[in-house]
């Protein structure tokens, strides 16, 4: 059989996506038969059933949703891989950090500041993400490098660097009597009928999700907090984003949490690497060296 074309595997993510050939059309800005035609020719080319059609619609078989997700993988990869050779290309190429919005930006900052003075070091733009989008914008070669947090972050695929290990807060309402409090447990904060957690969009086992209303930006979070909606528990250098109508509070038996720079498995540029140098010297505290 010869190699499957991008094209196919676009095809067919939006199909599988969309269940539904004629919303997967409009989506890919074509008609419908040739679509058809072209998500049957991918089955007889592989000889397998990916999509089940009846007069109900449109789903996956067992084998159509292992070929979304690699289908998926490999179209990453592809872009990856136009969009770092494009920057390569540049004279003055930049390396790409993403970081979710709320992250601490005093660690960040003093990081960045301690590369930008290194001889040779290249400019870094910053791109502010979503909560748990990181991962995607390594995969697809939107970013370079990212600041990332275990264990909450998933690492498949990723190498890294530690930066900090701490201990956690709870930002709670400055009106609620857990404000008061010196410090709390994950038991207290995690029983509060009238404050329930807040909900992560990803979640690694071993910190399973609360029960509160799913959020995904700092503003949002913040907003929601100040409302008296929910609380949350982050690391204690996040807190730097607390609003006035916030009290971080120490939670002793939280899991610690540890701030890592990632990129992708076996790709590290010079530049990557002096930064990773400077993390790794900013975290041994020797900063006369940096």
């Amino acid at each position: 059989m010869d190699g499957l074309e991008t094209r196919e595997l676009r095809y067919f993510v939006a199909v599988a996506e969309e269940l539904h050939f004629g919303r997967a059309a409009e989506r890919l800005k074509m008609a419908q038969p040739p679509l058809s035609r072209a998500v049957q020719q991918l089955e007889r080319r592989l000889g397998v059933v990916l999509l089940s059609r009846d007069r109900r619609g449109v789903s996956l078989t067992t084998a159509g949703e292992t070929m979304l997700v690699e289908a998926r993988l490999a179209l990453d990869a592809v872009d990856a891989a136009v969009r770092r050779t494009r920057r390569a290309a540049s004279a003055q190429s930049a390396l790409v950090l993403a970081t979710k919005a709320g992250a601490s930006h005093e660690l960040l900052k003093e990081l960045l500041d301690s590369y930008a003075a290194r001889p040779g070091a290249v400019e870094i733009d910053v791109l502010l993400c979503e909560i748990g989008e990181q991962r995607r914008l390594l995969r697809d070669g939107r970013a370079d490098v990212a600041i990332m947090h275990a264990p909450f972050d998933v690492m498949a695929g990723l190498d890294s660097a530690e930066i900090l290990t701490e201990g956690q807060v709870a930002i709670v309402p400055a009106s609620h009597p857990l404000a008061r409090r010196s410090s709390l447990t994950m038991a207290d904060v995690s029983d509060v009928p009238d404050l329930p957690i807040a909900r992560w969009p990803r979640h690694d086992d071993t910190y399973p999700p609360g029960p509160g209303p799913e959020v995904h930006s700092q503003s949002q979070l913040a907003q929601l907090v100040a409302l008296g909606r929910t609380l949350l528990v982050i690391p204690a250098s996040s807190r730097a984003w607390q609003w006035p109508e916030h009290v971080a509070v120490p939670v002793l038996d939280a899991p610690p949490v540890t701030t890592l720079l990632a990129w992708p498995a076996g790709l590290r540029s010079p530049a990557l690497a002096e930064l990773v140098e400077t993390a790794e010297r900013w975290k041994e505290g020797d900063k006369a060296q940096l």
